[in-house]
């Protein structure tokens, strides 16, 4: 599967479990280096939530924020469910209501 399969596709912007407090901020650019969706961006010295609905819920950026700014719930609900799909060529299947999500 060639990266072209997912560019432009958005996860639903109001399930991103993603929450980050800027105040804890140290400016270290980790999470803009590791955002595969380029959901965070820097502002000067701090970074900047940018586009949280590009956020798919890997946890790259929390694993790699040494300050304790960035909380996300990794690999759960619909975006997990979604890429596994894709991954073994399946429907995605998740631990959502029907209707909730995906």
């Amino acid at each position: 599967m060639g990266s072209d399969t997912v560019s432009g596709l958005r996860y639903i912007e109001d399930a991103v479990s993603l929450e980050y407090d800027s105040s804890k901020c140290r400016g270290c650019r980790r999470c803009v280096e590791v955002c595969p969706h380029g959901a965070f961006a820097m502002d000067g010295s701090v970074a900047v939530l940018v586009d949280r609905g590009a956020c798919i819920e890997c946890g790259a950026c929390r694993r790699n924020c040494a300050y304790g700014a960035i909380s996300v719930n990794a690999g759960v609900g619909c975006a997990a469910a979604i890429i596994n799909g894709w991954i073994h060529g399946t429907e995605p299947t998740c631990d959502c209501t029907p209707g909730d999500c995906c």
